[in-house]
């Protein structure tokens, strides 16, 4: 069947095959980015499968050869902001409430996480029980990069594996494989990508928690290389500082090609998200709960809508496609305490009670 949205009907397929509940993200052109209309037919098809007994288990997937999902659709994000009209903050409050529903849904939840799984796309498919990716996943968090922070519960998903790559992860924007996502603890199988009817096929004839879990792991096979491994124990070292001028130090008293392409690459970060996301991560490693995390990242929302550097990084990636941002302040040490202090205010709307 197909979900009903008051936006855009055909963005989301919501089907049901023997025990299976499937989720079909449907943006295939906008690499199944996120819309309001399509967190709400999620909402309501999770609604769905639990009441529904016949269900064992509920799959997510991306449309079209590309990917998954790059995440929410930041054009629309960035006008409503210029708008005021509210509609960024709606989208936001309630992927952030989704995402939490995922993380503790009563049934198995599985996310084939092929092709591009970026922002949002990350927050559907990182909290599910059985993660799987492919050797097209092509896994980041690139918020940096558009005057934004790693959201969807990044400070707390960057912050549960020991050392630094997912602070790493979280300040560079780097592009990751299957191996990486699955040696940071962001996935939990590899499959082959022309084996997604064959497992919707053995999901759908998994009737309990260990019957989907087995039909996933005859799918499986051995993951490929981390290609991060050799310079992990850099990463470790050189991230670990709590203040990203301390990391950027680090890095240009380091002589190797990684510190050299690390700076290089942090360079083009807006520096108010840099020092943001640090203090988010370093944070969220604290938090007992993702709720705690999924909080403190939707309270520094309105800055982000009030931030310049989120409109100009949007327009240099995607409107205009210059790939030139320019960034407001320009450097790590003009952003003052306030600018930071403005993500993270002593009051705001809760998502979640307790």
């Amino acid at each position: 069947m197909h979900s009903i949205s008051d936006t855009a009907p055909a963005e989301t397929l919501v089907e049901r095959h023997g025990m299976l509940g499937l989720v079909r993200l449907n943006r295939p052109k906008a690499l199944n980015s996120l819309t309001l209309g399509m967190v709400r037919d999620i909402d309501a098809a999770l609604d769905a499968f639990e009441a529904d007994a016949g269900i064992a288990a509920v799959l997510f997937v991306g449309e079209g050869e590309r990917g998954f999902c790059a995440g929410g659709d930041i054009r629309a994000m960035h006008d409503s902001g210029r708008a005021g009209d509210g509609l960024a903050t709606r989208f936001w409050r309630e992927e952030y409430r989704l995402d939490a529903r995922i993380a503790r849904f009563p049934k198995p939840t599985v996310a084939l996480m092929d092709g591009i799984v970026m922002g949002g796309g990350v927050g559907l498919s990182v909290y599910a029980r059985h993660r799987i990716v492919t050797e097209q996943t092509r896994f980041a968090m690139p918020e940096t990069g558009i005057g934004f922070f790693p959201d969807v519960g990044a400070s707390w998903f960057l912050t549960r594996q020991p050392g630094e790559g997912g602070t790493f992860l979280g300040l560079t924007g780097e592009i990751v494989g299957a191996g990486d996502v699955m040696a940071l603890g962001l996935a939990d199988h590899f499959m082959a990508s022309d084996r997604r009817e064959a497992l919707i096929e053995a999901l759908a004839a998994a009737g309990d928690a260990a019957q989907v879990a087995a039909a996933i792991a005859q799918l499986t096979a051995p993951a490929p290389a981390a290609t991060l491994a050799p310079s992990m124990a850099a990463i470790d070292r050189l991230f670990a500082y709590d203040k990203v001028e301390a990391i950027v130090a680090a890095l240009e008293a380091d002589d190797s090609d990684f510190a050299g392409k690390t700076l290089a690459t942090l360079s083009t970060k807006s520096p108010r998200s840099l020092h943001v996301t640090l203090r988010l991560l370093r944070l969220g490693r604290r938090a007992t709960r993702l709720e705690d995390c999924l909080e403190r990242e939707f309270a520094a929302t309105d800055a982000v809508l009030a931030n310049p550097d989120f409109y100009e990084g949007v327009r240099a990636a995607v409107i205009d496609k210059d790939r030139n941002p320019r960034w407001q302040p320009a450097t790590l040490d003009a952003v003052s305490e306030a600018d930071i202090a403005a993500f993270f205010p002593s009051e705001h709307e809760r998502l979640f009670s307790g």
